[in-house]
């Protein structure tokens, strides 16, 4: 651990006072989840312990990330800074000199961190990230009554559930019946009756996997009943924060990797006893980019200037006026767009001519759904709202009203009557855009040039070639001999 860190432990002592009167902080993700829960209503939904959450604390309805795609997404979450910032863009780029995690300030301040399982940062260091990596919480398999043991407190726990990944989206059905072994009959989702999205194709293969995608949801519903009984055998609940959370959108094509709210609005649910009244809807705004300084806040930690974000519980004293998201590579897919929004209205910027929305990622197209979008282009038979995924000659500026538009679908950046928003999400775009930084502007190539970002990963230039993910397996032998030959 650095060396100013017990330093800082001792300064903020006095300011402390008792550890034990300092909450306890539980984060439960479930990944590539968006907002497709009861509690926000969702009709396909059947989460009876989000929903409870939600009814026992606080469900936020306007919670983003700042990327419609994980790795990003963390690595903002983890350092309170916008990605832009030091270079961490584009997915999967390892950041030569990070910032360090917010973590280790909270250990510095007394918490006993445990952080199991993905990471995922973009190079932000992970040596002093927690003080335990190993799973804390009870898993499925674990016999009836017999716990895994309770924690130093105060304490800081992660939780992040994998099995609503895109992965398991397009998985088999003998994956997806064992990541859904747990789920009652009355779980199951009829493929013929899920609400789909005006920019999906309506076919048995997209109906499949957009019901598998809801059945995993009720999946990681399970995980945090099983963290929510771990508290309460632990007798636990009344000093712990439970927060509940998505990386980003759905794993499925138009969500994940979009700018969007489909791609970055995520489900936030706060359970906070005796410091949120029960069943409270909060309308302000609240992202991943605050984590870190609500974290410290409430450990009593002062928050770093650096930090971009603000301490949203149990309330926020001066709420944002707009979120931001970007998008840069997607893997191996080159695209540059950033957005703003406000309260109602989206205003996205793209700056990389000839470009679609869809992009070109292999781990993607590998997806039924995608594969059903692309043969039904091919055949002609997209719609014209559906269309607009293909569409390489995005215009430059799109403003969406979200209200009435909720798809943002319908560009209004060329109406007279929305000149005035037009004009004043741009502006905002501008002056986010230079508060990020020099970094925030420059090209993957010529991060690596700088020495900002160490050479991305050869498979994604492999994936470019032949447009599969069939060469990933040989790539990462190649590397593991290089590894073994310099050891």
């Amino acid at each position: 651990m650095p060396r100013t860190l017990p330093l800082l432990a001792l300064l903020l002592a006095p300011l402390l006072g008792a550890a034990e009167t300092r909450p306890n902080i539980v984060v439960v993700i479930g990944e590539d989840m968006g907002p497709d829960i009861g509690a926000y209503g969702c009709k396909d939904a059947i989460t009876p312990n989000m929903d409870r959450l939600a009814r026992e604390g606080a469900r936020f309805t306007r919670a983003f990330t700042h990327t419609g795609v994980c790795a990003p997404s963390r690595s903002g979450m983890i350092t309170g800074q916008y990605p832009l910032k030091y270079g961490a863009q584009n997915m999967r780029s390892v950041v030569v000199n990070p910032p360090a995690p917010f973590t280790e300030r909270l250990q510095a301040a007394g918490y006993h961190v445990m952080w199991p399982g993905k990471t995922d940062f973009q190079g932000v260091s992970e040596k002093n990230l927690a003080n335990d990596r190993k799973n804390w919480v009870n898993p499925a398999n674990r016999p009836a009554g017999e716990l895994t043991p309770k924690p130093k407190e105060p304490f800081f726990a992660y939780f992040n559930d994998t099995v609503s990944h895109e992965s398991q989206v397009r998985a088999d059905d003998q994956t997806h019946a064992k990541n859904t072994a747990a789920l009652k009959p009355s779980d199951r989702r009829d493929p013929a009756k899920v609400e789909l999205p005006p920019f999906y194709p309506d076919t048995p293969a997209v109906r499949r996997e957009v019901a598998h995608y809801h059945e995993l949801v009720t999946a990681v519903d399970y995980s945090l009943g099983r963290v929510l009984d771990w508290l309460k055998a632990h007798d636990l609940e009344k000093n712990t924060i439970v927060i509940l959370t998505g990386d980003h959108g759905r794993g499925m094509p138009r969500f994940k990797r979009s700018v969007k709210d489909t791609g970055t609005r995520v489900p936030l649910i706060v359970r906070w006893p005796g410091q949120i009244a029960p069943g409270t809807v909060r309308e302000d705004f609240a992202s991943w980019i605050d984590f870190a300084p609500t974290a410290l806040t409430l450990a009593g930690v002062p928050v770093p200037a650096e930090y971009d974000g603000h301490c949203f519980l149990p309330t926020a004293a001066n709420p944002p006026k707009y979120v931001y998201s970007f998008r840069d590579f997607m893997d191996e897919s080159f695209d540059k767009v950033r957005s703003v929004r406000d309260a109602r209205f989206r205003y996205v910027r793209n700056q990389a001519p000839g470009v679609d929305e869809a992009g070109k990622v292999a781990y993607q197209e590998v997806g039924q759904t995608m594969q059903e979008i692309r043969r039904v282009q091919a055949e002609g038979k997209l719609t014209p709202l559906q269309s607009l995924y293909f569409n390489a000659q995005r215009p430059t500026e799109e403003l969406f009203d979200t209200q009435s538009d909720p798809w943002e679908v319908n560009n209004l950046a060329g109406d007279p009557a929305h000149a005035a928003k037009l004009a004043e999400l741009r502006a905002e775009c501008d002056a986010w855009l230079a508060r990020c930084g020099p970094l925030a502007d420059l090209h993957a190539d010529e991060l690596v040039k700088r020495g900002v970002i160490q050479p991305r990963d050869e498979k994604y230039e492999l994936r470019r070639q032949t447009g599969s993910t069939a060469g990933d397996a040989a790539v990462a032998a190649k590397k593991k001999g290089k590894k073994a030959a310099n050891k």
